[in-house]
């Protein structure tokens, strides 16, 4: 590499480049979309045939979309911000563009329904049919209207003084015009001008901008993205993550209603819930649901915050500042010198990132006051002290509450789980709470329940594993057995970091607080905290998991959460108390043996489904309950085998080691084939699995190797009693004379988890159709 040459991109850069392209390409299509159905697609008449067959004023749009973008790159970092934009812009059109390339006439049209007495409400009607905010949609407005002034050096009229067959009977309040921005004696020149400074002022040069628009295929070269064309080739497959709705959301939410009658061709209609839809029904549940609630805690609250045992009211309204300011940092905090960390490059926009502090700290009142409510309804819980004084608790219904915010705005460079990172906490930690967090906000809208249960989801299968998470710290006081080789691979929690820490790590001042740090404040003011409470760098950076959670909503019937963990309710207290800590409920056992009872109860749900869709798949279904039950012994008795490990990677040796046990013919190429199939699937999960050791110097090294390695030389030796018991119980098919397939002395079989049915349906007695139920993973544990 020369001198001159770029560094290569890091893989924080590369996904966030994969993202904005995926971003835009969204955006594209949201607008290509939205034109066609307000303006026909014919070319105008001095509009020369065009090979892309893209108008030009569809042409001239985007490139004031992407003027807009250039100018304000900090407020175009997420999806809804850029349909607001291109909302502005649709508006700006149909003031400007002749009424005759309309696909309507303004009586009676079903495009512009809000009226006044002086006409159609343009802005109100858009808004209507786009779910987006007046008030944001006026100040993108606003910001168009500048750049067309500085663009075009043309000075913007108020609507109401022009005389022009565009704006007959719409109500001209509110809106301006420019003369001579699309009259046919300069419109080419304009739009030509347009789109010199659009690529001028590109800062992604390596992203053609009007191919995404004209072209839905369009992906960028890899190479130029990355700087690194050892990483990342130039093929479509490199970047299949970008530029349609991805393959991890390959189904789309195409949720299949009942069979029409016969009379109506017997076809079934879909309903299809697209990343716009998804981006802007939820924007509008905070806008108007949480927007609306008051920006301090409710008198309830505060009446409970100040009835523990001291006055809990400051310390909490404190730390909400301190940790928002951490998640969504501005430009002014980066102007003073701050160390960011991950958010360096990446500072929001101030007001932008104002508005997201308010939503996500309403919500997080709103939730917190709910679960307060819960917790002293609970017969074991008398005193909300332990719980409002824990300062992991609060930190992961703050993250919770940013991550709802962040997953609503689908904004690109907060990508999960870089909100961890910010707040000093682990995915473990958050795992705590996303069940409560459903359960006690009734009106959290469908698509972010699906996008808790997928980060649930991934959390429970490989990221509570690594190393530095807090599960280790929590899972060496349950299971002193697994301490040697927690301590000898060094898998422990580091401390989280305190209040004072987050704040000179943004080198912020907020209102009320020391601008030096005060190292008097301790962790958090956690009473319970343990010494090794969790921090976790953030590593890897991962997936736009909003797209992926669209996949697969949560069925009416799917209820994940073991019926044995809801007989008993472990009061929150229990579960966020230092692992040492003896359970407050009552009893021997410490908080530690609460917190990994239920965590592993959830990995075992996860797995039964998985298990049984993979049996299923290959068609092996009377091996479900003997693979499930191998896979329940060795996450109990040979818990090591996860560490630093996927859960499926267990899953796929449980099911090969059962096959041989029991003599069937199913290679392990057949299993891997047919779990490519699976939604889950990645590649790196059988091809490169972890294996640590020591060498003759003691020095601990690791290497990958692919899944039968793994599986001769780490699983059989470790999962070898386990699968011999199932010989002895009569597995082979010249035992299966017995019946009840359990001899005396052998291991007693779990009974498989009562799971929803997922098999195809056959829905119509004259006709072969038939509903397949989609996949149920990524709505495995809540409700």
């Amino acid at each position: 590499m020369s001198s001159q040459d770029p560094p290569p991109a890091t893989s924080t850069q590369k996904k966030q480049s994969e993202s904005l392209v995926n971003l835009l390409a969204e955006a594209s299509r949201f607008y290509r979309k939205a034109y066609n159905e307000l303006f026909s697609g014919l070319i105008t008449e001095w509009e020369p045939e065009s090979s892309t067959n893209t108008p030009d004023y569809m042409l001239f749009g985007w490139h004031l979309f992407l003027t807009l973008r250039s100018r304000s790159p900090e407020l175009f970092k997420d999806l809804v911000s850029c349909i607001h934009g291109l909302v502005a812009v649709l508006a700006i059109l149909l003031v400007h563009v002749p009424a005759k390339f309309r696909t309507f006439t303004i009586e009676g049209s079903s495009h512009l329904i809000k009226q006044t007495e002086k006409g159609v409400d343009l802005i109100a009607s858009l808004c209507h049919n786009y779910h987006t905010s007046e008030e944001c949609l006026k100040e993108m407005m606003d910001k168009s209207h500048k750049a067309i002034e500085e663009v075009f050096s043309m000075k913007a009229l108020s609507a109401s003084e022009c005389k022009t067959e565009n704006l007959d009977k719409i109500d001209t309040d509110r809106l301006m015009y420019f003369k001579g921005l699309i009259d046919m004696e300069c419109f080419q020149s304009n739009l030509e001008k347009m789109e010199k400074l659009c690529n001028s002022n590109n800062c992604e040069a390596e992203l053609d901008f009007k191919l995404i628009l004209t072209n839905n295929d369009y992906i960028p070269c890899a190479e130029n993205l990355s700087r690194d064309s050892t990483n990342l080739g130039c093929s479509k497959c490199a970047f299949e993550t970008l530029a349609s709705p991805t393959k991890t959301i390959k189904n789309m939410l195409t949720v299949p209603s009942s069979p029409l009658s016969p009379t109506n061709g017997g076809s079934v209609k879909i309903v299809q819930m697209t990343p716009i839809t998804s981006a802007m029904t939820t924007a509008k549940w905070l806008r108007e649901v949480i927007s609306s609630l008051p920006e301090k805690p409710s008198s309830k609250l505060q009446q409970l915050m100040s009835s523990c045992d001291r006055d809990l009211t400051n310390a909490v309204t404190e730390r909400v500042s301190i940790v928002l300011e951490a998640i969504f940092p501005t430009k002014s905090s980066a102007d003073r010198g701050g160390s960011l960390g991950l958010n360096c490059a990446n500072a929001f926009d101030t007001l932008w990132a104002d508005a997201r502090k308010m939503e996500a700290s309403k919500l997080y009142y709103r939730v917190l006051e709910a679960i307060c409510r819960a917790e002293l309804q609970n017969s074991n819980v008398n005193n909300l002290t332990p719980l409002l004084s824990n300062e992991r608790f609060h930190r992961c219904l703050i993250a919770c509450s940013a991550e709802l915010v962040l997953a609503t705005h689908k904004t690109v460079i907060m990508m999960f789980p870089a909100v961890l990172e910010s707040t000093g906490l682990t995915s473990f930690d958050l795992s705590k709470i996303i069940e409560n967090f459903v359960r006690h906000e009734e009106t959290l809208p469908r698509e972010l329940k699906r996008h808790l249960n997928s980060l649930e989801e991934q959390i429970l299968e490989s990221m509570a594993w690594e190393k530095g998470s807090s599960l280790y710290n929590s899972l060496i006081v349950a299971r002193p057995s697994v301490a040697s080789e927690i301590n000898r691979f060094g898998l422990l929690a580091e401390s989280m970091p305190s209040l004072d820490d987050l704040v000179a790590r943004q080198n912020i001042h907020i209102e009320g607080l020391p601008a030096t740090p005060s190292k008097k404040r301790a962790a958090g003011r956690d009473d319970n905290a343990d010494p090794r409470s969790p921090k976790r760098p953030c590593n890897e950076s991962r997936s736009t998991v909003v797209e992926h959670n669209l996949q697969t909503p949560p069925p009416k019937q799917c209820h994940m959460v073991l019926t044995s963990l809801k007989a008993k309710c472990h009061p929150l207290q229990s579960t966020f108390a230092s692992p040492t800590v003896s359970n407050p409920v009552g009893g021997n056992e410490k908080c530690a043996d609460v917190t990994i009872q239920i965590f592993f109860s959830k990995i075992l749900k996860l797995a039964a489904i998985r298990i049984r869709n993979l049996c299923e798949r290959i068609q092996y279904m009377e091996q479900t309950e003997r693979v499930y039950n191998v896979f329940k012994q060795i996450l109990d008795q040979q818990t090591t085998l996860f560490f630093n490990r996927h859960i499926d990677q267990l899953i796929l040796c449980c099911l090969y080691g059962v096959a041989k046990v029991c003599q069937l013919e199913l290679s392990f190429r057949e299993i891997l084939n047919n779990y490519k199939k699976e939604a889950q699937c990645k590649p790196e999960v059988f091809l490169s699995i972890y294996i640590g050791s020591r060498n003759h110097n003691g020095v601990l090294i690791s290497r990958h190797v692919d899944i039968i390695t793994f599986y001769n030389e780490v699983f059989v030796p470790a999962a070898k009693p386990f699968l011999v018991s199932l010989i002895s119980s009569g597995t082979r098919p010249e035992d299966k004379k017995n019946a009840s397939g359990q001899v005396p002395g052998s291991p007693k079989l779990s009974p498989f988890p009562n799971l929803p049915d997922m098999s195809p349906k056959k829905v119509s007695a004259s006709h072969n159709v038939y509903v397949s139920p989609l996949r149920q993973t990524k709505s495995v544990l809540v409700k």
